[in-house]
């Protein structure tokens, strides 16, 4: 009978604790999810507002995701360094307040008081705060999963299972946020976008410092030697070749396409006139797209091996590249597809393509992962591909230059996307750094 009650009560604690497991990694991911609603502001206020050039603005864009960079730092301060007991929940509202601070700072200043800098300023600031919450996330996440599964917490524990969970939750966030962000760009300021969207992070704030770490259940790792001893645990760990070769081959696999993000803006919005909403609908479409992957990954295609998978993924995405060098060349106008069809619907899933891979990656780095440095190593993993992407976007540029694609000149620009659908092809031949079954079982008994 005792041991009846006990059971019982144990697989209430167990509910009661993946519930708020949860509602916070929900609540933080959905609302990293949601800031493309007011980027999508930025790009406009930008183009619009500020009248820059497409080379600049992806300049721009790529320069605020500086702070991303310092995620390995960031995750080793999470793992070390404790709050009044805590290391994850506080680093996550300190982050929620920081992309507030930012937002609400723009939203007060008047138009004619905003510059490229003031604006970039604020703008790595509020990318710093998500880098705060993305880590802590991800850190959480990673310890989840390294947990052992008692039947209360299989569902949370499962390879893969909160993986999936808080991908949902940020494309869902997506969705929500470039669907509103597509007609409020018409209806509203970009500061009533960027006060609205402070708003929601004040919120995310008072949620986060309401619930006590320890509810979570999370492992106390706690280390005399503190940041040194995080550090060397992140570089044991980085020195085992199926985490370092898989690293790099994700990093390289981003930083050697050079992305054509803010000319592919330019020739929407000024050379086809490509309606606003038009472009929420297409990240809408995208962002739903994200989400049905991560359903479909976590029924069908856990079991896949992770090379092969990302290989495929990667192939796809040169695919669609060579649509779009048929789409600027009017192939698909002249079958009677209109533009606005094809960039909400192949624009859309191109924009994701970009991210698919990082699902099955995080899986498998996560079942890889040392114990005591999930926070740090999360956060090199997210580190790599920032600083990828920033190197990705500025061979961009230079592409675009060197094919002599201007804001209003977009003659080589089918030149420019058959070099970038060749560069996504060039990391198949080293796809073999990425492990080709993930061991789990192997992984615990190292441990």
């Amino acid at each position: 009978m005792v041991s009846t009650l006990a059971v019982t009560a144990s697989g209430r604690s167990g509910k009661r604790r993946n519930h708020i497991i949860r509602w916070i990694l929900g609540v933080g991911c959905w609302v990293q999810g949601f800031r493309c609603f007011p980027w999508m502001a930025v790009n406009f206020y930008l183009k619009d507002g500020l009248r820059v050039d497409p080379a600049s603005l992806q300049i721009l864009q790529n320069s605020a995701n500086l702070p991303m960079v310092g995620k390995p730092l960031y995750g080793i301060l999470s793992d070390a360094i404790y709050v009044y007991g805590e290391h994850r929940l506080p680093y996550v509202a300190l982050g929620a307040l920081l992309q507030a601070v930012s937002w609400l700072a723009v939203a007060i200043l008047s138009s004619s008081s905003v510059s490229i800098f003031t604006l970039t300023l604020y703008l790595l600031v509020g990318n710093l705060g998500a880098s705060f919450c993305e880590v802590a996330n991800d850190a959480i996440v990673a310890e989840i999963g390294k947990q052992p599964s008692p039947s209360e917490n299989a569902e949370l524990s499962s390879s893969g299972e909160l993986q999936s969970f808080v991908w949902m939750a940020s494309s869902l966030g997506g969705v929500f946020g470039n669907l509103v962000g597509g007609i409020a760009v018409e209806k509203f300021t970009p500061q009533a976008m960027f006060l609205t969207c402070g708003a929601i992070l004040i919120l995310q704030f008072f949620i986060t410092i309401v619930i006590r770490e320890s509810s979570l259940d999370l492992a106390k790792n706690r280390s005399k030697g503190g940041i040194r001893e995080k550090l060397s645990q992140l570089s044991a760990a980085l020195c085992k070749p199926e985490i370092a070769y898989s690293v790099a081959w994700l990093a390289a696999s981003y930083a050697i396409i050079p992305v054509l993000t803010g000319t592919m803006f330019f020739y929407q919005t000024e050379f086809l006139s490509i309606d606003s909403t038009v472009l929420g609908i297409s990240k809408v479409f995208g962002q739903a797209a994200m989400l049905l992957w991560s359903v479909v990954y976590n029924r069908c295609l856990k079991s896949v091996s992770p090379r092969k998978l990302i290989s495929a993924i990667q192939v796809t995405m040169a695919v669609f590249m060579v649509s779009d060098v048929l789409f600027v060349k009017e192939f698909y106008r002249k079958m009677g597809v209109p533009d606005s069809v094809y960039v909400i619907v192949f624009s859309g899933l191109l924009e994701v393509l970009f991210f698919f891979k990082i699902l099955p990656f995080s899986v498998l780095i996560a079942q890889l992962c040392p114990p005591g440095c999930e926070g740090s190593l999360m956060a090199f993993v997210m580190s790599a591909i920032a600083l990828a992407f920033i190197i990705s976007g500025f061979l961009g540029v230079a592409l675009a230059s060197y094919v002599g694609v201007t804001g209003s000149d977009f003659s080589g620009l089918p030149h420019g996307l058959i070099i970038q659908a060749v560069c996504t092809l060039i990391p198949l031949f080293w796809s073999s750094f990425i492990p080709d079954q993930i061991k789990p079982k192997a992984r615990r008994k190292e441990e």
